[in-house]
């Protein structure tokens, strides 16, 4: 076999489900959008989707918090416990190549178990270094696909709502080395069916918009929006 006739590796999508609404919610239905199209942008690479329901972790427990103030500590590894899972959820997202995140907005910010996922994976001497110039990311680069479902409005002439949401994850992710992270809403869930509608509108055309750009690809890293 020539290496044109080599099969192609596949896009490999890690994507986190921070809502407790399964299949009727709404950031999961957004982020669907985004799954089609990077997989028509994968073409005959195909994808490899790998879904995390993160309201199945739980919290972060005292060893890991003790470990958390020793270096030595935490970057030891075969730990037992939250130390482990951090480990294992490390792990998966370093083998991603996209990264995708299906998240509601709960009080003007990231939800439960997305901070759970989030304390778990943002780990000095793992996923960062702190230097004398700050904490330093030590994960590659890949892009980050945000699909934000909240009941007002934090965009454009209607927004009446604090959004710490996205500036707090870009922040943290930024930590961890992944600095390209792109966001997509649906917005006015709770405002009647008409705003749902028109914010489903709303959204998916955005990410229609986005992925239909001749210069986006799937390799290609762009500025955030």
């Amino acid at each position: 076999m020539t290496s044109s006739q080599q099969p192609l590796a596949p896009l490999r999508i890690l994507r986190l489900v921070a809502s407790p609404n399964a299949e009727d919610s709404e950031s999961l239905k957004l982020s669907q959008q985004i799954l089609f199209a990077l997989a028509s942008q994968a073409g005959r690479r195909g994808i490899q989707l790998t879904d995390l329901d993160l309201n199945s972790l739980a919290p972060v427990d005292a060893p890991y918090a003790q470990a958390l103030a020793n270096q030595r500590v935490v970057i030891a590894s075969g730990q037992e416990g939250t130390l482990s899972r951090s480990d294992e959820l490390i792990d998966q997202l370093q083998a991603c190549d996209v990264l995708l995140i299906a998240t509601p907005m709960h009080n003007y910010s990231v939800p439960a178990p997305l901070k759970m996922w989030i304390d778990q994976v943002v780990r000095v001497g793992k996923t960062f270094l702190g230097t004398a110039k700050g904490k330093v990311g030590s994960l590659t680069d890949r892009p980050v696909y945000v699909a934000i479902a909240c009941g007002g409005y934090i965009s454009g002439q209607h927004a009446r709502q604090p959004d710490f949401l996205r500036p707090y994850l870009s922040a943290v992710l930024a930590t961890i080395g992944l600095n390209h992270v792109y966001y997509f809403t649906v917005e006015g869930t709770a405002k009647g069916v008409e705003s749902l509608n028109t914010g489903r509108e709303t959204g998916y055309g955005e990410v229609q918009t986005f992925f239909g750009r001749d210069s986006h690809g799937v390799d290609q890293v762009c500025s955030p929006l």
